[in-house]
């Protein structure tokens, strides 16, 4: 019954309640300025509809905001009540509730944004799953079924695309879940903070994202849609009313995303422990504040390319209706001026992880640790200047096409510091393998093949030939998995005892690793095979002349591999968060801070603040301190690796 009261159960609840009161109160304006409510005529009916539609979800995701009760302190606020400034959890609820409600410390806000990241992963690799099946042969086999019609009231060519659509973008919103899972527990402790710079925005970055999410899945039931994870117009102003909750629901999780960052920027530049000056953060740090950068000055684009076309949807006007002097190629520049520096919105905090863990299964010192970290805001930086690559085959001049082909191909430079940083650590290091160390290898090895695969895009005369190709989804895929996907499970392994306070199994560990990174081999270089065949992505069907049946069905059986992969994984998790070893301390023998106090951490990270003296990652030198902790802050062994006596 406790589950029945927490603020998520009453946020359900008011956002079903918000979005019929919503659709009511659309409904009533239309009649007070003299709009109809209903029509004979089909297509007018059905504009009409969506517009109460409409109305109805945005209304029903703030009435959610209200409901979880994460409004709470500033609508007192704009009643003139006094801000309560102990943010503390109420000692009275079990600590689980936490995680159900409105909390504003770090570490739970932190778990709150992965479960969700992978909640929404899994939701989307099941799509990935039903509509692989699908090209397992050709022909229409799997999705030519009454069942899927009957339930969803569409054809299995429109269920097909609908699929497809939604699982690159509902994969993108849980990997941008994921990144606030990452920076969200991790970027306070690793710089001495007990902290976000602010919890109430912190909390209210995460909560946004929930009706976000369930908007955004809740596409398929409103008749989905066709335009793929893009949303190009025209497509997707002709779209069904899925399309529109696909924009609301992506609108909002970018909301999230400007917001979170906000908070990590501010917490960078002002919360450092003492002595801890630029270039001593922990390089995942700079990492995070890349990202953030990132976040904070481009998500705006992508939020205005998806209002331009609801408006357009529901009002008529015509941004990118040519006929009413629109230009559809407007969107596509709004579109991917965010949504390629949005690619390193997810690599950046992937390979700061892999940067972290090197030097410690190495126990060397980071090679180039100042270039590494200035590489991660020249890719930044560069990544705003190589938009217009995905638009070589859009028609753009071809004198436009020349300097966007130069600046994606430059950013293969800072890209390249990362490489040889790591190549060097790991050169006549002390090696040690456990799960962390593979995914961080494998990582590396998958992202190579993404960043070999990418030039061929970048240049236009191969573009123009691979463009829209499954050779484009293959270097999609490395980019992604090697990027994020590995490091963020290398992450989920490193801080699982950081976390709980419990070692994970090390042997279905190394099952998931092997399992994933052999399934995924297979699965991205058969997809760059068939694309450079000619194998168009984005279509349900293909000529089984053509030769691609066993392909295919290897790629299939890999996305099979890899989903049971995770389950395999998320198995490992929950089985030894409530029977695995107790985790001792500092279980890697880390320099960073977040290792020098007990496992799980405190409510309050450093009950007494430490000092920074040294570099963070001198492994392997003798009496070469980074940090000094308070002794009532630190554990034995984590003060010993503290002071580098290791």
């Amino acid at each position: 019954m406790r589950f029945l009261s927490t603020g998520l159960v009453r946020g359900l609840i008011a956002q079903i309640v918000g979005t019929v009161v919503g659709m009511a109160l659309t409904m009533a304006i239309r009649v007070l300025v003299g709009l109809p409510v209903s029509s004979t005529d089909a297509a007018l009916q059905q504009h009409i509809t969506e517009v109460h539609v409409v109305g109805g979800v945005i209304i029903g995701a703030m009435a959610f905001m209200v409901g979880v009760g994460v409004l709470d302190e500033w609508l007192g606020w704009a009643r003139g009540k006094p801000i309560n400034e102990n943010i503390d959890p109420d000692p009275s609820k079990p600590n689980w509730m936490r995680y159900f409600g409105v909390d504003f410390d770090h570490k739970v806000i932190g778990v709150q944004y992965g479960v969700t990241s992978i909640l929404l992963l899994g939701i989307g690799g099941l799509m990935a799953v039903l509509f692989r099946t699908e090209l397992a042969q050709s022909g229409i086999t799997f999705l030519n079924s009454d069942i899927f019609e009957i339930m969803l009231g569409y054809n299995s060519e429109h269920l097909f695309n609908t699929l497809m659509s939604l699982h690159g973008m509902v994969m993108i919103a849980g990997n941008l879940l994921g990144i606030g899972a990452l920076m969200n527990y991790l970027v306070p402790m690793m710089i001495g903070a007990n902290d976000m710079a602010f919890p109430r925005l912190n909390s209210f970055a995460f909560w946004i994202n929930v009706p976000g999410a369930l908007i955004l899945v809740s596409s398929m039931f409103f008749g989905g849609f066709d335009t793929g994870w893009v949303g190009y117009p025209p497509l997707s102003v002709r779209a069904p009313l899925g399309m529109e909750m696909f924009l609301i629901g992506v609108y909002l999780v970018g909301l999230s995303s400007i917001a979170g960052a906000i908070n990590v920027i501010v917490t960078v530049f002002t919360m450092r422990a003492k002595g801890m000056t630029m270039f001593r953060m922990p390089i995942f740090v700079w990492a995070a504040l890349a990202t953030s950068i990132i976040q904070f000055t481009a998500t705006q684009m992508i939020g205005l390319s998806f209002q331009l076309v609801m408006l357009e949807r529901l009002f008529g006007m015509g941004f990118f209706d040519a006929t009413a002097g629109g230009d559809p190629i407007l969107y596509q520049h709004l579109f991917w001026f965010y949504s390629h520096p949005a690619v390193y919105v997810f690599i950046l905090p992937g390979l700061g992880i892999i940067s972290e863990l090197l030097p410690v299964f190495s126990r060397k010192p980071l090679f180039g640790y100042k270039a590494v970290a200035m590489s991660s805001l020249g890719i930044a930086l560069i990544g705003f200047f190589v938009w217009a690559h995905h638009m070589f085959a859009s028609g753009m001049s071809p004198f436009l096409r020349v300097p966007f082909m130069y600046a994606t191909l430059l950013v293969a430079v800072p890209t390249g510091v990362k490489f040889f940083s790591w190549v060097a650590t790991l050169w006549e290091g002390k090696l040690e393998f456990p799960t962390p160390m593979l995914f961080a290898l494998g990582s590396v090895v998958i992202f190579l093949l993404g960043g070999v695969t990418g030039p061929p895009l970048g240049t236009i005369a191969t573009d123009l030939h691979l463009h829209d190709t499954y050779f484009v989804v293959g270097h999609f895929h490395d980019t992604m998995f090697g990027g994020f996907v590995f490091p963020f499970f290398a992450a989920l392994y490193y801080w699982f005892p950081k976390l709980t306070g419990r070692m994970y199994n090390e042997k279905l560990g190394k099952w998931h690793f092997w399992l994933m990174w052999g399934s995924f081999m297979v699965l991205s270089n058969g997809m760059l095979l068939v694309g450079l065949l000619g194998m168009r992505r984005r279509i349900v069907d293909y000529d089984p002349a053509l030769g691609f049946d066993f392909t295919h069905l290897l790629i299939t059986i890999a996305a099979f591999a890899i989903f049971l992969s995770v389950v395999l994984a998320l198995y490992n998790f929950i089985r030894s968060a409530r029977k695995g070893p107790e985790a001792k301390d500092n279980v890697w023998n880390s320099r960073s801070p977040e290792w020098h106090i007990p496992s799980p951490a405190p409510l309050h990270n450093f009950p007494e603040p430490f000092e920074v003296v040294g570099e963070p990652y001198d492994y392997g030198k003798i009496d070469s301190p980074y940090v000094i902790m308070p002794a009532a802050s630190a554990t034995g062994h984590a003060h010993a690796a503290a002071t580098g006596k290791e």
